[in-house]
């Protein structure tokens, strides 16, 4: 193994005299909690990441990949510089655990990646780095749009049925997590359209003595011919009519 800086947390550190099961529950549940009160898809899979490292036996770094639209890969968390550039030799060869347990859509285990022949570019590679062990899971948000958890050890056999056990534990609590903040994010989002193309439309009415009808008729037409979105259309609007009242 090349000299490489040990990383820090070397999976959870378990207290208290209850049975391991019920001090899980315990702690998935609390884990549970903080991604539903994360304000945002993208704080949901951060709290994730650090939810894993904290959690799951022998994870020591961890990131989150998503396959958008079926085919493009995006990197939305990570731990620090190992996960980054693991991820980045992943998406140069278009091999490693992460792009299997996306479009294979199961879990992927590398006990020793210096032996591994399964990705015979990404492997060797990976293994320069440090990251000997690695454990990836999917999350099964909606549609055609996944996202894989993926875990790093610098040793060798860093994880065990158990890690598994957890790890796809909470990888579920993520993907229902995350799904509900995407879901809030588009809720908010389209009520925030509807207002501005509703103070569009006003605008239009005022400025033509038009009724509504033909008004939002009007932006449509606009929007079509200029080949731009309604709400940004409606934004330029409301900002012309707000920067004309101010001269």
């Amino acid at each position: 193994m090349t000299d490489q800086p040990k990383l820090s947390g070397v999976g959870p550190a378990l207290h208290g005299s209850e049975p391991r099961p019920v001090r899980l529950a315990d702690e998935l549940s609390e884990m549970a909690r903080g991604l539903y009160q994360a304000d945002a898809p993208d704080d949901v899979l951060r709290e994730a990441v650090q939810a894993a490292m904290d959690l799951v036996p022998g994870a020591q770094a961890g990131s989150i990949t998503a396959l958008v639209g079926g085919t493009r890969v995006e990197h939305k968390a990570e731990s620090g510089t190992l996960p980054a550039r693991v991820d980045a030799i992943m998406s140069e060869y278009d091999e490693g655990p992460c792009l299997d347990a996306l479009f294979q859509r199961r879990i992927v285990r590398v006990e020793d990646m210096r032996r591994e022949t399964r990705w015979p570019r990404f492997a060797p590679r990976a293994a320069e780095l440090g990251a000997l062990s690695m454990l990836a899971f999917p999350l099964f948000v909606k549609d055609d749009n996944f996202c894989a958890l993926n875990l790093y050890a610098d040793e060798a056999h860093a994880f065990t049925d158990e890690s598994e056990h957890v790890g796809r534990l909470l990888a579920t609590h993520a993907a229902v997590a995350y799904s509900g903040a995407q879901r809030e994010e588009h809720l908010l989002a389209a009520i925030e359209t509807r207002d501005l193309i509703g103070q569009a439309v006003g605008l239009l009415m005022e400025r033509y003595s038009i009724t509504s009808d033909r008004a939002f008729d009007t932006l449509v037409r606009f929007s079509r011919q200029s080949n731009r979105k309604l709400r940004d259309l409606a934004l330029e609007l409301i900002r012309d009519a707000e920067a004309g009242a101010r001269k």
